[in-house]
């Protein structure tokens, strides 16, 4: 049995949504695998003592300020994160090479950005021939240092044609950048459902007849939702999803009554509330993205200063694709609502033609960079127990 260890972090939520589906879906392709799911920041702090001194873990103040919509300001903070764990090296490589000296995986896969230097070497050191995959769960790298570090005989799996040029121009052969089809995203966003939507939607006093937006800001909502729900408060029927947010479920419940608006707090069947929708309206999330053109929705994003560095390719990838409307800012929410309605069909005819299949081509990519590895560790086991014997010549 192999045994296969994804690396995630619980910073944003989508790192550990990719586990979790990447790991289901190789848990049934993959039945002779062991597959487990490493939390780094565990590894780095198995004693919890930043949480102990802080009173909160590490990924705890990023999300409060993804769902507070404190995002201006993230590149440069980024910049100093990375200067922080450039400087701090020598001891993440020495932790990290503990843990992989005891824990013995078979092969390695980050779904992390920023910390792969230090566990691509960590594991070369500890485990010699144990091969190190990146899995980058952004449409695109944010150089330097991000995603994709040069001078590492890694693998790169990258779910866009921008992301494997990224690879590419950093020196790294092809043979190690495998393209897939799009982002990982949950198994039950293929599942193909049979129920009915219009008795759905009048189950939720939601109006069969008009067009219905779902707005959707990742597993801790966002502030914004609430001026988005206000400006479309009398043209546009919602359905609004708070995630863990129950402060702003209550605010949102709280507003006047226009348009017929659905409220609903953390549920794991993001699937069906977008099945009942025809459009999305979010953050420039990778995962919400895919998951919204995955269920045939056009989507209503924005870009502008507030937008992190590692999503403002996603705005560009929704323009090229003809995906849906991008906007500056949600304070003409409005306009792109009408703008979307009056285009629908043309937008979800674009949507069609995306055919994301990275959850089931990832498996057979890591299966063969497995297969590879032991190949290769055997000719090296057999050229060790049979050096070539040398012939020789008399004069």
């Amino acid at each position: 049995m192999k045994t296969v260890d994804l690396i995630y972090f619980n910073a944003g939520g989508g790192h550990r949504a990719t586990a979790v589906a990447l790991g289901a879906v190789l848990r049934e392709r993959k039945p002779d695998w062991q597959v487990r799911l490493v939390n780094l920041f565990e590894v780095l702090d198995p004693q919890n003592r930043f949480r102990a001194i802080t009173g909160s873990a590490p990924e705890d103040w990023y999300n409060k300020r993804l769902a507070r919509g404190w995002t201006i300001g993230m590149a440069q903070e980024l910049k100093l994160l990375q200067t922080c764990i450039r400087l701090a090296h020598g001891p993440l490589v020495k932790q990290l090479q503990q843990h992989w000296a005891q824990t013995e995986p078979d092969l390695v896969v980050s779904l992390v950005p920023n910390f792969n230097r230090a566990m691509f070497e960590s594991v070369a050191s500890a485990l010699p021939g144990v091969p190190y995959v990146t899995v980058l769960t952004d449409l695109a790298d944010v150089p330097p240092n991000f995603w994709i570090e040069p001078d590492q005989a890694q693998h790169f799996i990258c779910g866009t044609p921008k992301a494997v040029e990224q690879a590419r121009a950093l020196g790294h052969a092809d043979e190690r950048i495998h393209a897939t089809s799009g982002m990982i995203i949950r198994p039950d966003f293929y599942e193909v459902s049979d129920f009915d939507r219009v008795r759905e939607l009048r189950r939720h006093r939601l109006d069969p007849l008009r067009p219905t937006g779902i707005v959707l800001f990742g597993g801790h909502g966002s502030k914004a939702m609430l001026g988005i729900a206000r400006k479309l408060a009398e043209t546009t029927q919602l359905i609004l999803v708070c995630g863990h947010n129950k402060s702003l479920a209550r605010q949102l419940r709280a507003l006047p009554q226009g348009a017929p608006r659905l409220v609903v707090e953390f549920s794991p069947d993001i699937p069906y509330y977008m099945r009942l929708a025809d459009f999305f309206i979010g953050k420039p999330g990778p995962g919400s993205i895919s998951e919204a053109v995955q269920q045939g929705l056009p989507v209503i994003i924005v870009d502008n200063a507030w937008t992190m560095p590692q999503e403002r390719y996603n705005a560009e990838w929704v323009r090229d694709n003809h995906l849906g409307i991008v906007h500056g800012s949600f304070r003409t929410i409005d306009r792109a609502v009408a703008e979307l309605l009056s285009r629908l069909e043309e937008f979800r005819t674009s949507v069609r033609r995306i055919d994301n299949r990275a959850l089931f081509e990832v498996p057979e990519i890591l299966h063969d960079i497995l297969d590879d590895a032991s190949r290769i560790h055997s000719d090296e086991a057999q050229a060790a127990c049979h050096p070539p014997r040398f012939l020789r010549i008399p004069s």
